[in-house]
C-alpha cells in the first residue's frame, strides 16, 4: 500500500533537534504547552505545535529504528541524523499531515547499505507503521 501524495503546506512545522542525543524536545517547549496557531494562520506562533511535537517523536523514534536495524544487520551505523519535517494543510473539508524524513548518515553507509537500513528502518518503526497508508511520509537520505 503506497502513501497518498503530499497535501499542499499551509506551514511547516520548525524541525526538531536530531536524533536522541541530545534527547528529543519540541523547540520552546516549558512543561506546560502552549499551543498556540502558528503565523501562517494568524496567530503569534508563541509556544509549541502539535506538528512540532509529532516531528520531535517521530524523528527520535526513526532514530532509535534505524539503530535497532543496524545492529540487527551488525552494521555499525555511527553517527546518524534524523530530523523529522511535518507540514499541515487542507484535505477536502478537514486538515491532514505530511512528512519528510531527512536522514544524514556517515560516510561509511553512502550508497546501498545505508539506503537499505533506512528502507528497513521505514518498516520497523512505530511511527511509520502508524502513518503507513494515511500521510505522504518522503524519506531522504543526506
Amino acid at each position: 500500500m503506497s502513501s497518498p501524495p503530499p497535501l499542499p503546506a499551509l506551514y511547516p512545522a520548525a524541525p526538531p533537534p536530531p536524533a536522541r542525543d541530545p534527547p528529543p524536545r519540541a523547540p520552546r517547549a516549558p512543561t506546560h504547552l502552549a499551543r498556540p496557531r502558528p503565523p501562517a494562520l494568524g496567530a503569534n506562533g508563541q509556544g509549541t505545535n502539535p506538528e512540532q511535537l509529532f516531528a520531535a517523536g517521530y524523528a527520535a523514534c526513526f532514530a532509535s529504528a534505524l539503530g535497532l536495524v543496524g545492529r540487527q544487520a551488525k552494521v555499525d551505523t555511527g553517527d546518524i541524523s534524523v530530523t523529522a519535517e511535518v507540514s499541515i494543510g487542507k484535505d477536502g473539508n478537514s486538515f491532514g499531515l505530511a512528512v519528510t524524513l531527512r536522514v544524514e548518515l556517515p560516510e561509511s553507509l553512502a550508497g546501498e547499505t545505508g539506503t537499505l537500513l533506512v528502507k528497513q528502518a521505514h518498516e520497523v518503526c512505530p511511527y511509520s507503521k502508524a502513518t503507513r497508508g494515511n500521510i505522504s511520509v518522503e524519506l531522504v537520505i543526506e
